[in-house]
């Protein structure tokens, strides 16, 4: 089982997106958790935190079941698209736990 946690310091996604802690399944091996538990898990727990569930979520790949690992998801609400940093906080046999802070500037402004 996993546990997610999120931040946000997006104005109109902070409610859609505030901190939680939700459980997640990381599979027998929690070697990782897959894309779309992920996926699934923040959009659930967006539309639990809302009552409105996000147009979407998206990440590239499973999440290591390592302390520490990364990989950026977005997350689209009302047509905005954010990037989404999620980072594995602990990880112990099968559960794994990860926050999720979503960025300030839709996905692909700010950059260089």
């Amino acid at each position: 089982m996993s546990t997610a946690s999120i931040r946000t310091k997006r104005a109109t996604i902070a409610a859609a997106a505030a901190l939680f802690a939700a459980p997640l399944f990381a599979g027998c091996a929690a070697s990782a958790v897959p894309a779309a538990d992920v996926e699934a898990q923040i959009s659930q727990v967006i539309e639990g935190e809302t009552g409105n569930a996000p147009d979407g979520v998206s990440c590239p790949e499973d999440l290591p079941g390592e302390e520490g690992a990364e990989m950026t998801c977005e997350i689209t609400v009302d047509g905005t698209t954010v990037d989404a940093t999620i980072t594995v906080t602990s990880a112990d046999g099968s559960d794994v736990n990860f926050d999720v802070l979503v960025d300030q500037l839709p996905a692909g402004e700010g950059e260089e």
